[in-house]
């Protein structure tokens, strides 16, 4: 009991220290010296050093390439003016009072085309906030928009979406990326639309009041980035284009058509294809799009090169931040207290898998900080359970992967979450200013779509 207390009270004091715009790089570690302290199996400095330190650097090994390549071809794109050109026609396209619309179609045609989260927060940013202050809608909304268009329904529930939580449950349970697609796509729809009605809510609201985008140095420095010439549309399009369209080629056709098999060697991790191959395609087709940038948008070598040093620099803060977050979850999870909260959750509503599955995962995703990590350790704890009553007929193992993929994209997104605080930082914001609005679209919303698609079925 000790354990799971001081579990709990690690991560309520990391959450509201996160909330109160703490470096989480700092004070993780010592929220986690509560949990780890009432733990008599994992000695401090051990849990530390053997425990979170390598935790941080799987997630860097693992992530940073990513982090580096979405952060150079973001600043390439802001640089260049492509990314004002596509605020631009967006703007001309919807309306320039459509800012909040733009913004979230964009984030959900590139994460729903298989481009990495963190690629789409920093290659979005810039455009949105041209089109936010554009607009004169409060900056404060930027990362809601965001988070509504790349955290939820295109990240869980869009039957066929390659993002990671979408691609785990089909080892456990036998299915496809499209598993329960009308489910899916009811569940899409309405976390779409709820999403948008409270954000053009909250956008009315701040125009009653008279809140306009912002002022003081952060809206003057967005407007310096108006001078210059700007690309064409179709250039200022390219890069983006040959994201979504070379990492769908290369994961379905390409990639898939190696002889990887000496990634089973030690060596390489003992891994298999199937494990790497979504890092693999986001990687490369990263590289020929920033590759085709350089040369539509590069002025000279000179400029390019400090293009390029400017993204690597201002992805290093980002990534130690997740990569903490990651360390601190992983830590956590290797907690005996830990494992009497999953055992706990793994007894809930034997009767009902898909309720027994949306709690567990949930609330695992919610103590971990993490969709993915969330997803995996409740699929490694009761994943076969939930495959043999499906196969005893009990529950369809398409609703299984469906609802699945749906709970961890609920608790995920709790103030701690690596991601968010990336997102945050992107874009200048702060916990207090933004996340109501965040928590809003990535948290609430989701729980109730998941919960709608357990009642379909449960056949309520």
């Amino acid at each position: 009991m000790l354990g799971i207390v001081a579990i709990l009270a690690s991560l309520t004091l990391l959450m509201l220290l996160a909330y109160r715009g703490a470096s989480v790089i700092a004070l993780a570690p010592v929220c986690l010296l509560l949990a780890v302290m009432a733990d008599p199996a994992t000695p401090l400095l051990a849990g530390y050093t053997q425990v979170f330190m390598p935790g941080v650097g799987r997630f860097i090994a693992q992530y940073f390439p990513l982090f580096l390549l979405g952060a150079v071809f973001g600043r390439l794109m802001e640089a260049a003016g492509a990314a004002r050109r596509i605020a631009v026609f967006i703007t001309e396209l919807l309306g320039a009072e459509r800012a909040v619309l733009a913004v979230v179609l964009t984030c959900a045609v590139l994460t729903g085309g298989g481009v990495s989260l963190f690629v789409v927060v920093f290659a979005v940013q810039p455009i949105a906030d041209y089109l936010f202050r554009r607009a004169d809608v409060p900056r404060r909304l930027i990362p809601a928009a965001i988070a509504l268009g790349s955290f939820t329904f295109t990240m869980t529930a869009l039957p066929g979406t390659v993002q990671l939580p979408n691609l785990i449950p089909m080892q456990w349970f036998g299915t496809t990326a499209f598993a329960a697609a009308g489910p899916g796509l009811v569940a899409s729809v309405a976390m779409f639309a709820a999403g948008m009605l409270w954000l053009g809510r909250r956008v009315r609201a701040a125009q009653q009041r008279g809140e306009g985008y912002g002022g003081g140095q952060v809206a003057q420095s967005a407007v310096s980035t108006e001078a210059g010439p700007l690309p064409g549309t179709v250039a200022a399009f390219a890069p983006i284009l040959c994201v979504i369209v070379a990492n769908f080629v290369l994961s379905q056709w390409v990639l898939p058509k190696l002889n990887a098999g000496y990634l089973a060697d030690a060596r390489f991790g003992g891994t298999t294809l199937a494990k790497v191959l979504g890092t693999w395609s986001a990687l490369l087709s990263m590289l020929l799009a920033i590759g085709l940038a350089a040369l539509l948008f590069g002025r000279s070598f000179r400029t390019v090169n400090e293009w390029l040093g400017e993204g690597a620099k201002s992805c290093l803060l980002p990534v130690f931040n997740t990569a903490t977050e990651y360390g601190y979850g992983t830590t956590i999870a290797s907690l005996a207290g830990f494992a009497a909260i999953r055992d706990w959750l793994s007894s809930l509503s034997p009767g009902n898998p898909l309720v027994s599955e949306a709690v567990t995962v949930n609330i695992l995703a919610g103590i971990t900080g993490s969709a993915s990590g969330g997803l995996s350790l409740a699929l490694e704890s009761m994943g076969k359970v939930y495959a043999s009553q499906a196969q005893a007929g009990l529950v369809d193992p398409e609703l299984l992967h469906r609802v699945a993929a749906m709970s961890c994209g609920g608790l995920d997104s709790l103030p701690h979450n690596g991601a968010l605080i990336t997102l945050l930082m992107i874009c200048r914001c702060t916990h207090r200013e933004s996340y109501p609005d965040v928590a809003v679209v990535t948290v609430l919303i989701p729980l109730a779509a998941t919960a709608l698609v357990v009642l379909y079925g449960a056949g309520l």
